[in-house]
């Protein structure tokens, strides 16, 4: 594993955290988006099916068995334990222009026409666009506590580290990875206007709020 790669995942790490206590300390998972957390949740479980059958590292273990636990324990805050101050009327962006798309491409594009193949193939094609219904929401609202923000932020991190890491491998391993790289080029694409605004303004101590 190269730099790169580990700072990725410990930016993913953090946002993770990050999210838990924001709702945790604010008793409120207002301006989170719940169709955002059950797609990254079925990101997981369709990505991590191979624990069910294959053993790599200790630290591939745990951080798998980490990403789905911890998207579960999200998913329910949001729809027990916090579930009042969730507001589904602006989390309205429809998931299945999202699940569709994802799917046909995963059973058009793969590497190989097998069940675990799919489901891996499906899971990068579907994280890439996962974030589109909270981005639609800050879109909606046009603002964003500084917390949520950061949770954002780090998440944004996360996939754009994972590209000097393709470059690295490149490189160092002669390895090339189309599909990934392709969805991680889209993913962060996403994340510009939202990290324009996050540098200019949230970093200056300034609140988040969107150009009208």
């Amino acid at each position: 594993m190269n730099i790169f790669r580990l700072l990725g995942d410990l930016a993913h790490l953090a946002s993770i955290f990050i999210l838990i206590q924001k709702i945790q300390t604010t008793r409120s998972c207002r301006g989170i988006s719940f169709k955002t957390q059950a797609l990254y949740a079925l990101v997981f479980v369709t990505r991590y099916i191979d624990l069910l059958f294959r053993w790599v590292s200790v630290y591939n273990f745990v951080m798998k068995v980490f990403f789905i636990s911890s998207s579960c324990y999200i998913l329910y805050l949001m729809k027990y334990r916090f579930r009042p101050t969730h507001d589904p009327s602006i989390d309205t962006f429809k998931i299945e222009y999202l699940l569709g798309p994802s799917l046909v491409l995963s059973l058009i594009f793969n590497y190989a026409f097998e069940p675990t193949e799919i489901l891996w193939t499906f899971s990068i094609y579907l994280e890439s666009v996962a974030i589109f219904p909270q981005l639609f929401m800050l879109q909606r609202t046009g603002e964003a506590e500084t917390i949520t923000t950061h949770y954002l932020a780090a998440l944004g991190l996360y996939r754009a580290l994972y590209l000097p890491n393709w470059i690295y491998r490149y490189f160092t391993e002669d390895v090339v990875d189309p599909i990934a790289v392709t969805a991680g080029l889209v993913q962060t694409g996403l994340y510009l206007d939202f990290f324009y605004v996050y540098f200019t303004k949230v970093l200056h101590g300034q609140k988040f709020e969107l150009p009208a």
